[in-house]
């Protein structure tokens, strides 16, 4: 997996690629309450902001850490917002994306480097 220092995870299944947030973003917010997905098939630009969630401490927006498409959304985190919380990096994911270059993974960080980061 990647990281970016906004705490969302990046992992590559086939061309494909899983994002949602961490462990440690999901500590953070506390328990989610509310998750706003994106349209299916949205094309999406680095920095757009795509998901909104909310929590009993705050509001926060998900941002497209790549280029590319929405190509499938995770639709259970709308009538159980908690899985962010039970299971971020498994089952809490947001959406899928399919971008022209995988490498582009290369300029966010491996878990060791996130490890540091969130120090």
């Amino acid at each position: 997996m990647k990281y970016t220092k906004e705490h969302e995870w990046l992992r590559v299944e086939g061309d494909l690629v899983v994002i949602g947030i961490t462990e440690h973003a999901a500590t953070q917010l506390g328990d989610v309450v509310f998750v706003e997905l994106p349209e299916v098939e949205t094309m999406v630009s680095t920095g757009d902001e795509i998901v909104v969630i909310e929590s009993v401490k705050a509001a926060s927006d998900i941002l497209a850490p790549l280029d590319g498409e929405i190509v499938q959304v995770n639709a259970k985190l709308v009538d159980n917002p908690a899985l962010v919380n039970e299971d971020p990096t498994g089952a809490g994911w947001f959406f899928k994306m399919a971008i022209d270059d995988l490498g582009a993974l290369d300029d966010y960080m491996d878990e060791d480097e996130y490890a540091d980061f969130i120090g």
